[in-house]
């Protein structure tokens, strides 16, 4: 008898397909109401986010942010005026041409938006009530002028410089986000193990899976626009 496929291993999330509580322990937003100015405590490093973790205390308690590229401990952050590194700001406080992250999709939310290591977004004209910014994919959104934003740019950027020598590590890396890492290609596979497996040699299947298909069949062309070769 054959094993359920990867797919539906990973849906039933045993402990091998998960990824460890403490890992995500730090919740990254800010709070809804903010005054005054608050102060880096620490700066942390956290396994399941790819850049540097800090954590503000301000008069109501502490929240987490990603630390931006030159944040120190010991610094004071704004939460109402000043264009400088670390201030959170409305966006309709903030000038052209300034780079912010962790942006708030409705006001209040926290901060949804560019939340990665070595990301950046940029404010690049108002329209009416809304501020519009280029995202890091090079594609414009538009925002509320109360969503507020982390003026400057997140640290880490320089982490996939250097290389991972050794698969293992990489393995680690992966399993502390629950990411899927090595992936086997289904068509190496045996018959038993995956819909596309066996066929002695690489030979591509093109299979289109029904659209009530379970979650073991459910492989290959998911609900695709088109098939066939492209003339």
């Amino acid at each position: 008898m054959g094993k359920r496929i990867i797919q539906q291993a990973r849906g039933h999330g045993s402990s091998t397909y998960r990824a460890k509580p403490t890992a995500f322990v730090y919740e990254i937003r800010y709070p809804k109401k903010l005054e005054g100015e608050g102060t880096v405590v620490k700066i942390l490093n956290s396994p399941a986010h790819s850049a540097p973790i800090a954590k503000v205390a301000y008069s109501g308690g502490s929240f987490y942010i990603p630390a931006f590229y030159g944040m120190i401990e010991g610094q004071k952050i704004s939460f109402n005026e000043g264009i400088k590194p670390g201030n959170i700001l409305p966006l309709e406080k903030i000038p052209i041409k300034t780079e912010i992250y962790c942006i708030e999709s409705r006001p209040g939310d926290g901060g949804k938006f560019i939340k990665a290591g070595g990301n950046v977004a940029v404010v690049t004209r108002i329209v009416g009530d809304k501020i519009m910014v280029m995202l890091p994919s090079k594609r414009e959104k538009s925002f509320n002028g109360r969503c507020r934003a982390v003026i400057g740019k997140i640290a880490g950027h320089g982490r996939l410089e250097k290389p991972i020598v050794k698969a293992g590590k990489n393995y680690y890396i992966k399993k502390a986000r629950n990411k899927l890492w090595p992936r086997t290609s289904a068509v190496k596979m045996n018959a038993i193990d995956h819909p596309l497996g066996s066929g002695r040699g690489k030979n591509i299947k093109s299979k289109i899976a029904k659209r009530n298909a379970p979650a073991g069949r459910k492989v290959g062309l998911i609900r695709p626009r088109r098939t066939g070769k492209k003339k």
